[in-house]
């Protein structure tokens, strides 16, 4: 009894359907690779961009250090040229002051001596001669000079008196002025550029005290007469 042999088309069937198996298999095989390499190299750039990452922020974090050291080191600067321009200002000021009123210890100095002229003057009335001329001249030479540097004098007498600038030294009861004038002078005040250096020495008046009324006295009883019994 013979075999039976297997059918071409069966054959040709067997065939096809192992070549389609054998290149889904090697396409599986092809795909996994290439998932594996698209794995590979998501896994590298995302590697990668962590590092990019990580030195972008190392970098952010050093730029925010160097803007704050930067903002330190313009804000002491700018306290720094802030302090010098008060400095200069202040040397300034201070160098004007010693220029306006650098005299004024000198000029304490000399008004005794001023004074001394005035009561020369004073004292001498109307007595004429080259001993007065010379004083007057003398007197008139200190005005004019210390007028130069700002010195100036002035007189009280008529004024209302002043605390900031006369010295009362007395009061004078009297009703020819008001009460509060400056009726008297013992010393001229000064001043430097405006600034009082010395205050007048003035008597100021006040008002005379009220007279005291003395009412009638009650009639005085005459002694009684000799002789007469009481």
């Amino acid at each position: 009894m013979s075999e039976a042999k297997p059918d071409a088309g069966e054959l040709t069937g067997d065939v096809s359907d192992a070549m389609r198996a054998a290149l889904e298999s090697v396409e599986r095989a092809e795909g996994s690779d290439e998932a594996a390499e698209r794995g590979a190299a998501t896994g590298a750039l995302e590697k990668e961009l962590k590092e990019v990452r990580a030195q972008l922020d190392l970098s952010i974090e050093r730029a925010r250090e160097t803007l704050e050291r930067l903002k330190e080191t313009h804000e002491r600067h700018l306290r720094a040229a802030a302090d010098l321009e008060n400095y200069k200002r202040r040397a300034a000021r201070e160098k004007e002051e010693v220029e306006r009123f650098g005299i004024q210890k000198l000029l304490k100095d000399l008004l005794p001596v001023i004074d001394n002229l005035d009561r020369a003057l004073e004292h001498g009335g109307e007595t004429k001669g080259p001993l007065a001329e010379g004083v007057s001249a003398t007197r008139r030479i200190f005005d004019e000079t210390l007028g130069r540097y700002g010195v100036k004098g002035f007189t009280a007498v008529g004024e209302p008196f002043d605390p900031n600038r006369h010295e009362a030294m007395q009061q004078v009861a009297t009703s020819e002025v008001a009460p509060g004038t400056v009726v008297s002078e013992m010393v001229r005040g000064y001043t430097l550029h405006d600034r009082l250096v010395r205050p007048a020495l003035v008597a100021v008046a006040i008002a005379p005290p009220e007279p005291i009324e003395v009412g009638e006295l009650p009639p005085v009883a005459s002694p009684p007469e000799a002789g007469e019994s009481s």
